[in-house]
């Protein structure tokens, strides 16, 4: 969770007993005077709906309260209404967090009987869970996360659970020693892929199987959607992030690291105006983190936004996102405006927030859109949110002192209603003909459409096929002939016909990029010729949205056809960082075949009719260069000598050489320089000295660097020692465990994923010291971390379950993979480490690796 904090503070400083987020030297006195603390008893919900400030025209009421509940973390309805809790009543029930591990957990169902819109029976689904963290329903079931492993129990009749299946066995490998940073929120998306915050797996089930495949990862705690299928997530201190495109193209080229459509921040300004002091946070003892008048500057534990797509507020609230903030007691509106495919976010309300409350213990971790239309909010109304792993002897001082570390197993969830229309009615959808499931996709509260669309997908009705082809050509929202698109692709009933016809039809540009993205599944099928002429033919359009999404599913095709379109595309609109990026997503090694094609072509000619073709040309360059295969380097060699080879271009692809390597560190191996090994020298070298053009000349001797031929004189390579036999052994034994546990994050190919997990390959954490690389394989590494000269604010989990033999394998394979020339690793080793660092629970941090010799 990213709950980044806990409920009180006032003085000070020093105790007895140091805590996990103590930091050396650091002085924890309180900012805030204690006068200036007001006593915050812990409320009735009746008593606490008196401290709410909102809008006018808004109310907020209670739909369900301890002793109904206790802790919520987590909601959802479903298909008639009822409500499904997620509660985690022994989360810091003490400061030291005693009793966390006890089995007293559940996953409810709340029901409102009598139509008042209050919760008044309640069913335990499962109980004697430990720290349970998410659910999801989802075909015929619940997906339920209890640490570490994911699974899924069918729904039998009487909300009693079946026979529970495991979809993943690592979902949450942190849940139980840092529930702050591990898998949760699973969220089914419009493209009917379940998708996580905090994971890098996303889930469906074909055919009674639950597949899984990678997926980029996704802020700390809580995930949501917009009408358009854009997720949006958070971490404690970063208010709101999205993706612009999908992310999972971009896996299919692990050089290119450039990803300008993933984790984008609408709204840069962090700052915040609660309605209370709040030195109860965290570090509140620091200087930045309060204001002069003892409110929280910035935030500091928002999680579990949500994208307002009901119909019961007005229609200006259609769209926005709704952020809650636990550790200050509020929840901001963000207002989105549009351009060119990116989003600007902007607080409407001038130094205030949309629902402020003056009871410390008012915990929104959760916001929600409901069936009703309205607005809703899990408050966990909890003393300590600070998890024990971070939390201060500053802030344990404080809760003890106030007694707040009393305050638990409570708990309420809220519904915010605008005065002007009345909540909309119950579902009743559970038992709904395929025929008006196809209708409510054309509802005006996005819970409905999302919510037919999933039973569509599981229920696969042959008799809603019709309905649903005719809805995706001609329904009058934009947003129904989307759901329309995307539940005929998850029945897996999308024919080229329809498809052809939504992509010529369609003029609303999101929705024709759905019909683009759709068109993948198509391109392995039998109509693939047909498909493909259609998709050529929009390679001149001027919607970016479409140019967008156009680039990345021309790459999947891999035909000369679809790559003079995507030539065309990086000609028109290769300034727009988004096209660029999928272009170049989809031409792993076929960069210098894209390449002769653009400097042949007579439209390339001229530089300036050309936006951003330097870049798209050396971007795709450096691929090549990094790639370091000789034949592919000689051909691109041989290209840009040509004659009719334009000066402009052959530059530009020089341009992308980087023969300097970040400077090696005191106490560091230097950065290996990666050598383009060929089998001759190249022609080509000696043309590009000769040139008379000087910046030509400088190149070449970059160049010249890094190209290397038997006989090269002054080149002398390494010789790398061959495994014995049992090494050898170990290596392919760490492979196979590299690729089981590990590339889903750092890839197969060792280079990893922006903003999730740094590259491995010529890593100096590789090449370093073995007793750093095997603390970090035992307990992890938290953020941030800097790796071969870029900074990473990421997580890593340990892996102490491992064995000395598998930890010393998978050591072994990185350090003799990806022509590494490094010593192996042997288990006696890593024995001697495991001993040293027994009992510790924390991951390491940068500073403290980098002490080690």
């Amino acid at each position: 969770m990213s709950f980044r904090i806990l409920s009180a503070l006032l003085l000070t400083t020093a105790v007895a007993l140091a805590q996990n987020g103590d930091k050396p030297g650091e002085k924890q006195e309180s900012r805030v005077p204690k006068e200036k603390i007001p006593a915050n008893p812990p409320l009735s919900p009746e008593a606490a709906l008196k401290t709410f400030k909102l809008p006018p025209g808004f109310r907020i009421e209670v739909v369900a309260a301890d002793p109904l509940i206790e802790t919520p973390i987590a909601m959802q309805w479903d298909a008639d209404g009822r409500l499904w809790v997620v509660e985690m009543p022994s989360y810091m029930n003490t400061p030291s967090a005693t009793g966390e591990m006890e089995p007293i957990n559940r996953i409810s169902v709340l029901e409102d009987t009598d139509g008042d819109g209050k919760m008044d029976k309640k069913t335990v689904f499962l109980d004697k869970l430990v720290m349970p963290r998410a659910l999801c329903l989802a075909y015929g079931g619940v997906l339920v996360c209890e640490p570490p492993a994911l699974f899924w129990y069918p729904i039998e009749a009487g909300l009693k659970p079946g026979a529970r299946v495991l979809v993943d066995k690592a979902y949450a490998p942190n849940g139980f020693k840092n529930p702050e940073h591990t898998g949760n929120s699973p969220t089914w998306m419009m493209n009917n892929w379940i998708v996580s915050a905090d994971y890098t797996l996303r889930f469906r089930r074909v055919d009674d199987e639950w597949k899984h495949s990678a997926t980029t990862k996704r802020g700390q705690w809580g995930l949501t959607m917009d009408d358009w299928g854009r997720p949006f997530y958070n971490s404690n201190s970063d208010q709101l992030r999205t993706d612009y495109v999908p992310s999972e193209y971009y896996f299919r080229n692990p050089l290119f690291r450039t990803t300008a459509g993933l984790s984008r921040a609408p709204m840069t300004n962090q700052t915040v105006y609660p309605s209370r002091v709040n030195p109860g946070v965290n570090r509140g003892y620091q200087a930045a983190t309060l204001k002069p008048d003892g409110t929280l500057a910035k935030y500091t534990a928002t999680c579990g936004p949500v994208i307002y797509r009901g119909d019961n507020f007005p229609a200006e609230f259609q769209g926005n996102a709704f952020i809650p903030e636990p550790s200050a007691n509020f929840v901001r509106r963000m207002v989105f405006t549009e351009k060119n495919g990116e989003l600007t976010g902007a607080n409407p309300y001038k130094e205030a927030e949309f629902l402020t409350s003056t009871d410390e213990l008012f915990r929104p971790v959760n916001a929600y859109t409901g069936p009703d239309g309205c607005l809703y909010l899990v408050d966990m109304y909890h003393g300590i949110l600070q998890h024990r792993v971070f939390l201060t002897s500053y802030l344990r001082k404080q809760a003890e002192d106030r007694s707040l570390d009393k305050v638990i197993k409570r708990g309420r969830i809220y519904r915010i209603v605008h005065t002007g229309k009345p909540p909309g009615p119950k579902p009743q959808l559970a038992s709904a003909k395929p025929a008006d499931l196809v209708n409510t996709l054309t509802h005006p509260n996005g819970w409905w459409r999302d919510t037919a669309q999933r039973l569509l997908v599981e229920q696969s009705p042959a008799a809603a096929l019709a309905p649903l082809k005719q809805m995706a050509l001609d329904a009058a929202d934009p947003r129904a002939r989307l759901h329309a698109l995307w539940t005929l692709d998850g029945m897996g009933q999308m024919d080229a016909t329809t498809l052809i016809s939504a992509l010529g039809k369609e003029k609303h540009g999101k929705v024709r990029a759905a019909a683009v993205r759709v068109a993948d599944g198509l391109l392995k099928s039998s109509d693939k010729d047909k498909v493909l002429l259609k998709l050529v033919s929009l390679a001149d359009t001027k919607d970016v949205h479409v140019q967008v999404q156009l680039a990345f599913t021309l790459g999947e095709a891999k035909e000369p056809a679809a790559e003079a379109a995507m030539a065309v595309l990086a000609r028109n609109a290769g300034t727009n960082a988004l096209v660029r990026d999928a272009l170049i997503s989809g031409l792993a090694l076929r960069e210098v075949e894209m390449l002769d094609r653009v400097s042949s072509d007579k439209s390339w000619e001229d530089k300036a009719k050309v936006g951003g073709g330097e870049a798209f040309i050396s971007a795709l360059s450096k691929n090549v260069f990094q790639q370091a295969r000789g034949d592919r380097v000689n051909k691109l060699l041989d290209q840009i000598t040509r004659k009719e080879t334009p000066k402009w271009q052959t530059l530009a692809v020089l341009a992308s050489l980087n023969v300097n390597p970040p400077p090696a560190k005191k106490g560091e191996p230097p950065p290996r320089v990666k050598y383009v090994k060929l089998a001759a020298e190249p022609p080509a070298l000696a043309a590009l000295e000769k040139s008379d053009d000087k910046t030509i000349q400088a190149a070449a001797k970059k160049l010249d660097k890094v190209v290397v031929w038997p006989g090269k004189p002054g080149v002398v390579l390494p010789v790398i020692r061959p495994l014995t036999s049992s090494e050898q052994a170990r290596f392919d034994m760490g492979k196979v465990m590299f690729e089981a546990t590990c590339a889903a994050c750092h890839q197969v190919h060792g280079y990893g994923q922006d903003g999730l997990a740094p590259p491995l390959v010529d890593s100096e954490w590789v090449a370093g010291s073995p007793d750093r690389l095997a603390r970090i394989i035992l307990h992890g590494v938290g953020g941030p971390i800097t790796v071969l000269g870029k900074k990473w604010d990421m997580d890593m989990p340990g892996h102490g379950t491992f064995d000395d033999e598998t930890v010393a394998a998978v050591m072994t394979f990185l350090r003799r993979s990806w022509d590494h020339d490094y010593d192996p690793v042997a288990p006696d080793f890593v024995k001697k480490v495991r001993a040293v660092t027994a009992g510790r629970e924390s991951a390491w941090t940068d500073a403290e690796l980098k002490k080690l010799k």
